[in-house]
């Protein structure tokens, strides 16, 4: 999670996201290249920008390189089930740079809001990805690498800055009209400066009649040092369905929750001792359009 504050290592550790450390699309070769819907974007595992995006070509460009992109405003944004906004609205763009390899680059920018004490001015988050999509027979893989960037954030007095890394690999399995999809993401140091990270992901998309696709996910998140994290270890999960509507405009709406009590949910010394009501259940907005 990104949404820990500077006091994090005063908080109290608890037992124990349609956005991660393999965050592209899940494409075969760049002509046939798709964004969309669902987890094949060029965005983290686990955000709700993943599952935004209606599918698309992307824009050819010289020497076997194809360009894609995605812009979206959402009512909040929300990775692996927690608001990264403090439930305010959010908004993005995606690009990913793709060679008939196979191997790709890629960017996620948004907007960012922590709470913490004493302060934690965080206004913005950039991820810069890399990595390699294949096939084995019908098995799409991603294998990747991001870096979760928080430019022009200072770091507040006893406190520590908010970046941090994470390798891993995605895979998906289409059954038309079902698609299967599986992640696993791994950080040696995850937000927060609270030790080994693991995720893991499952999801379904089903295309529907008249234009509809529906989406389901869901992820559990195991963190080594829970007291600098800001919440136990967790399950998250989303239900949700998405359309386009006009001229490649893709409108998505959502259920979004994780089991950690507001108690549990970052808490924060003299400010919200008795946890934060970003981690609940809440339904999601999403308009957005790829390229």
């Amino acid at each position: 999670m990104r949404w820990v504050s500077e006091s994090v290592r005063r908080w109290r550790s608890g037992g124990s996201v349609l956005a991660a450390a393999l965050a592209v699309a899940l494409a075969g070769g760049a002509a046939a290249q798709t964004t969309g819907p669902a987890t094949d974007g060029g965005v983290p595992a686990g955000t709700a920008a993943e599952q935004a995006a209606a599918p698309t070509t992307g824009i050819p460009l010289p020497g076997g390189f194809t360009l894609t992109g995605l812009g979206a405003v959402a009512s909040d944004y929300l990775f692996r089930g927690i608001s990264q906004t403090r439930n305010n609205w959010a908004f993005q763009g995606t690009f990913d740079l793709e060679h008939e390899s196979g191997v790709y680059v890629g960017a996620f920018l948004t907007n960012a809001k922590f709470l913490a004490n004493p302060w934690n001015d965080t206004r913005q988050e950039l991820d810069l990805l890399a990595g390699y999509r294949f096939a084995v027979a019908d098995v799409k893989f991603d294998v990747g690498y991001i870096a979760y960037l928080y430019p022009g954030q200072d770091k507040a007095p006893g406190g520590q800055l908010n970046e941090y890394q994470e390798v891993g690999i995605k895979a998906s399995y289409t059954i038309d009209p079902v698609k299967l999809q599986a992640a696993f993401f791994y950080s040696p140091n995850f937000f927060g400066r609270s030790g080994d990270g693991y995720y893991v992901e499952g999801g379904v998309d089903v295309t529907l009649p008249f234009g509809f696709t529906a989406i389901g996910r869901l992820g559990h998140q195991w963190i080594e040092r829970n007291a600098f994290f800001g919440t136990p270890d967790y399950l998250w999960y989303a239900v949700g369905v998405q359309r386009e509507i006009f001229a490649g405009i893709t409108l998505a709406v959502g259920l979004y929750g994780t089991d950690i009590s507001k108690r549990d949910c970052a808490p924060v010394v003299d400010r919200a001792s008795g946890g934060q009501r970003i981690c609940g259940q809440r339904a999601l907005f999403t308009a957005s359009r790829a390229f």
